[in-house]
């Protein structure tokens, strides 16, 4: 295990990933090269349904800087500024997007043995303020996720969350959207070797009353080659194969059916990621 609790993001991290991450019903090919100085150019184009929208990022490291440029189908230009260890344990981060005047963000992550915050503050005269923050250690992590307004002087977000790993377990507990909905996770690794691992998320909406539970599992064939699965209360079974053909080179097809609407056709998607 990594030392510290990290940063908020990380609680409940290994289940959101196993239940969520890859699973994919759009058409998407990426394709990343790399120039004689080191520049990465990434051009990615995504099918969804008969939209299609494509984007082209420039990737520059040097040293501890990395600046990353991209520019989408709609003329946006988006650009990231990352400067990691300034300090020990310190990373900042530069955002904004042209020609959007008001997107400008500036993100501090700080990262101790015993605690993680992560500030932003939009570059703005009336800025969104973020702040998250958590405390413990790699077993035990507690934190929050708060989101403030100065225009009008409004709490927007306030989440808090609870983080427990023990060996192959991390189980947590978060409260979201103003403590409207409160999801409890769990992921189990059942055999490092395979990869097999389980995992399960509750989430319940308070105002509705509303309960979501979603299953899911995961198993390598073999070292290049890893299987999921899932399932909701809701009736929506999802499966997918992911394939390492070469090195950071990935094929991904998955599909989702609802099961209580069997006559429906599945969704199908496809994601192509290939690097030299």
């Amino acid at each position: 295990m990594s030392k510290g609790p990290g940063l908020y993001s990380d609680i409940g991290k290994k289940a959101r990933d196993l239940l969520f991450k890859d699973y994919n019903t759009d058409q998407k090919f990426t394709l990343t090269t790399y120039s004689p100085n080191g520049v990465a150019i990434t051009t990615s184009s995504t099918k969804k349904g008969e939209v299609f929208v494509a984007d082209v990022n420039t990737q520059l490291k040097h040293k501890n800087v990395t600046t990353d440029v991209k520019v989408d189908t709609a003329s946006n230009l988006f650009t990231t500024i990352t400067v990691t260890e300034a300090a020990p344990g310190l990373k900042t981060i530069l955002s904004f997007r042209v020609p959007e005047q008001r997107s400008g963000k500036v993100e501090v992550q700080y990262l101790h043995d015993y605690a993680g915050v992560s500030a932003s503050v939009g570059l703005t005269a009336n800025p969104i303020v973020n702040l998250s923050g958590v405390i413990g250690t790699n077993v035990v992590a507690l934190g929050h996720d708060l989101c403030y307004d100065t225009k009008t002087g409004e709490l927007t977000k306030f989440n808090a969350g609870l983080n427990f790993t023990k060996d192959d377990l991390v189980a947590s507990l978060v409260l979201n959207e103003k403590a409207d909905v409160l999801n409890a996770s769990y992921y189990h690794v059942v055999n490092p070797f395979t990869k097999t691992a389980v995992g399960a998320e509750v989430a319940h909406r308070f105002s509705t009353k509303e309960n979501t539970l979603t299953l899911g599992t995961q198993h390598a064939l073999d070292p290049l080659t890893t299987v999921k699965a899932r399932f909701n209360n809701f009736g929506k079974a999802s499966a997918l194969i992911q394939h390492e053909w070469r090195p950071k080179s990935l094929l991904t097809i998955s599909a989702e059916v609802d099961t209580k609407a069997i006559e429906k056709s599945a969704k199908v998607g496809l994601s192509l990621a290939l690097k030299p």
